[in-house]
């Protein structure tokens, strides 16, 4: 995927687009959440960079999985359908899909404009240290992995 830089104008713009295309009509090709839940989930890990999400993860499986994880998010092959997700990230009830649209394509723009000095200076909470690379990575590999997930 040529699209890497998040914090690139053209690279939010390619994402937007891409979410453009999207309608509440439109369905998962995989997976179980709807197109109005995937917006709002990938709303999620911005706020993690940002610092405004902190997850709670099960200490154990961070141990023995965070790092070999983010090892294999942030490698620039593409994610594995139905990867597990922080309980954060779980959407499950009904959203309103403008609404969530909106919000998405807000929330891609502000990441983009505020640049690597939005990001948190925390380690992540599963992942452990993460440079700004490793965040526009895992940022842009989830946006793609979602996109994909319902045709866009």
């Amino acid at each position: 995927m040529e699209h890497r830089n998040l914090f690139d104008e053209k690279t939010s713009a390619h994402f937007i687009d891409r979410i453009q295309k999207l309608t509440p009509e439109t369905n998962a090709l995989w997976g179980k959440m709807n197109v109005s839940q995937m917006l709002l989930h990938c709303q999620k890990p911005f706020l993690i960079a940002k610092g405004d999400l902190v997850p709670k993860p099960n200490p154990i499986i961070k141990f023995l999985f965070g790092k070999s994880a983010k090892k294999q998010l942030v490698s620039g092959v593409p994610f594995k359908k139905s990867l597990p997700t922080f309980p954060e990230a779980i959407i499950t009830d009904k959203r309103e899909f403008e609404k969530e649209k909106a919000g998405l394509i807000k929330t891609i723009s502000d990441f983009q404009k505020s640049g690597d000095n939005g990001l948190t200076k925390n380690q992540h909470p599963f992942f452990g240290d993460m440079s700004v690379s490793d965040w526009n990575m895992l940022m842009t590999q989830h946006l793609d992995h979602h996109l994909r997930q319902f045709g866009a």
